[in-house]
């Protein structure tokens, strides 16, 4: 028999507040993929690529190369 599946009712994110935009940044960086990112935040993929294409949370970026010594 197959194990039965558990709703966790747990909420799920809807969008990403702006330290979270820096860290997609440095995450981008750092190699890793958009679904990647999206997975590690319980998040829908598209709310990574508007951090990334600067439609949400615009400033993040230059916060996230200020941050690593980058010129922006």
């Amino acid at each position: 028999m197959a194990d039965r599946i558990v709703q966790d009712n747990q909420p799920r994110k809807t969008k990403f507040t702006f330290e979270e935009a820096v860290d997609v940044w440095l995450r981008q960086w750092a190699g890793q993929f958009q679904h990647e990112i999206a997975a590690a935040y319980v998040i829908n993929s598209g709310r990574v690529s508007d951090v990334l294409n600067e439609v949400t949370h615009v400033g993040s970026r230059e916060e996230a190369a200020r941050r690593l010594g980058r010129i922006a």
